[in-house]
């Protein structure tokens, strides 16, 4: 078993596990509140169609590395985790900027959909939501399982399970359990996932390396094999661990090793700077659909 790997998947799939689970939750749980419960299978059905789909883009993703040769394969690898870093990049931005107004913009939207009468509206509403984060999901599981090579199976049932209990964690938000601090979860797992952007930034400008594409700094900054192996040909269980979820090698070349430390110093700033909250109105709620 790749620890490691295992645990990367886990992280990324509890993660943005969760915030879907959040927002389908949120959405039954308003229903159920307006007395629109029995519309739950019209969005499940929405959010079911996202996870497939979503699941399908990360399948293809990532058979579509493994069939090129050099250097496509290095270019379209690079390609696919500079995406995948980027795309998480953004979402955590957004999540940071946004979850003190996501409930309201959800019940909002459910409330357009039920006085409308568009039940369809509903599902559509699902998909839309869990479809942004199921696409941010299968691009960075992609990155990671790339990243990991031999390891890429672990990246898969870490996620599975990850996904597994993030459902529980939305069942049980849905049923009204407090728990879970929200705003703490998102924070620290946020942290951890901007560490593990930077070690696809890092592998993504190593693969560039590998194929002349970047000639500048490649000369090996540090050997630290002495003491901490790591990379893929790494016997260690915590040098595999640490390349597997930080990208860690134990003799990066100098670019690798500034890109690496640029992206991580720059983004964690930006990330853990206090949030300027913005006050919206809280919409009435909606009366159910006459049958």
């Amino acid at each position: 078993m790749d620890v490691g790997a295992f645990t990367s998947g886990l992280l990324t799939g509890l993660r943005e596990g969760v915030e879907a689970a959040l927002i389908v939750a949120i959405i039954c749980a308003y229903l159920a509140k307006t007395g629109n419960a029995r519309y739950f299978p019209k969005v499940l059905l929405g959010a079911g169609l996202a996870v497939v789909l979503s699941a399908v883009l990360g399948l293809g993703l990532y058979l579509t590395v493994g069939s090129f040769q050099e250097p496509y394969e290095q270019l379209f690898e690079a390609a696919t985790l500079l995406v995948a870093a980027g795309v998480v990049t953004w979402m955590l931005f957004w999540m940071r900027r946004q979850a003190a107004a996501v409930r309201g913009e959800l019940h909002a939207a459910v409330d357009r959909a039920l006085v409308g009468g568009s039940v369809a509206a509903l599902a559509i509403l699902a998909f839309v939501a869990v479809i942004r984060e199921g696409i941010e999901t299968a691009l960075f599981l992609t990155g990671q399982a790339s990243s990991a090579e031999l390891g890429a199976i672990w990246v898969l049932v870490g996620a599975v399970i990850g996904l597994g209990i993030a459902a529980m964690l939305g069942i049980g938000f849905y049923h009204g359990s407090r728990r879970l601090n929200l705003a703490v979860f998102f924070r620290w797992t946020g942290i951890a996932l901007v560490f593990i952007a930077g070690g696809l930034v890092a592998k993504a400008v190593h693969e560039l390396i590998e194929i002349n594409v970047i000639t500048i700094g490649t000369q090996t900054l540090f050997d630290l094999g002495a003491i901490l192996r790591g990379g893929e040909d790494s016997g260690g269980v915590v040098g595999q661990f640490l390349h597997a979820i930080f990208g860690y090698t134990s003799t990066p070349e100098v670019i690798t090793f500034v890109a690496w430390l640029t992206y991580v110093v720059v983004v964690l700033a930006l990330f853990l700077r206090p949030v300027k909250r913005i006050s919206r109105p809280i919409p009435e709620p909606a009366t159910a659909i006459p049958n």
